[in-house]
């Protein structure tokens, strides 16, 4: 966790995500990602100079086998307060429409709730759970899919919500995630949705993985390249000043 925790607060200064009296949210899908962001963000507001409190939400698309009681579990070790907002998402997309290509809707509808969540709570700071690789891929994707070069941004300000989305796991690669969740034995909550393993996320992920058998590192030169150009909202001279 010192090494989780030495990342994500670099990431939240360089950015200047967290204020003081800050409440953070943290979106709670149940994968490794959001776990790990939950427990390090938990740890981090009991030393960080800046004081601020951490909230849960999850957005329970209602699909056939999915459990959240772990995850209730683990904010009640944490002293984290736990909102589990049910959703008949798995019903709409899978159902009713049966999208072939049902990850963007499931994205638009899960992005809704959770605005109608953070407003209903009075929260308007959300911390969602993309990491290191994560950015990488979506700046791939971007330049392969649709022809330009792009990113989530580390701080984003939604107008319509009035919510800030920051993203404090960005300097965490994929697999330290998966190591400190294995070490600290952080609960997951397995996904049995129809489309999880068969996206273009997954197919660039197997690409990077190509790449980088002959051009070593080249998502650490992606990312510095994000940094460096940089993409809209990733200057850290700007974020200095």
């Amino acid at each position: 966790m010192q090494h989780i925790l030495s990342l994500v607060r670099r990431c939240v200064e360089d950015y200047h995500m967290i204020a003081d009296g800050d409440t953070v949210a943290v979106g709670v899908s149940g994968g490794k990602d959001s776990v790990l962001t939950l427990a390090a963000l938990a740890k981090l507001r009991t030393f960080y100079p800046k004081k601020f409190d951490v909230a849960a939400i999850t957005i329970d698309s209602c699909t056939p086998g999915m459990d959240f009681s772990p995850i209730a579990q683990l904010c009640a070790q944490l002293d984290v307060p736990y909102y589990l907002v049910e959703v008949p998402i798995y019903e709409i997309v899978f159902v009713c429409r049966k999208e072939k290509n049902p990850c963007s809707l499931c994205a638009k509808l899960r992005r809704g709730a959770l605005s109608t969540e953070l407003n209903r709570l009075g929260l308007n700071k959300i911390a969602l759970g993309h990491h290191y690789d994560d950015a990488v891929e979506t700046m791939v994707m971007s330049l392969l899919l649709e022809g330009r070069i792009s990113c989530f941004q580390p701080v984003t300000y939604l107008d319509r919500s009035q919510v800030t989305q920051i993203r404090p796991l960005l300097y965490v690669q994929e697999r330290d995630v998966r190591s400190a969740v294995r070490r600290l034995e952080l609960p997951v909550v397995s996904n049995p949705c129809p489309a999880n393993g068969s996206t273009k996320r997954e197919e660039t992920k197997e690409l990077l993985r190509q790449l980088e058998k002959q051009f070593p590192h080249v998502k650490q030169k992606i990312f510095g390249a994000i940094q460096r150009y940089p993409l809209y909202g990733w200057s850290l001279e700007e974020e200095q000043r």
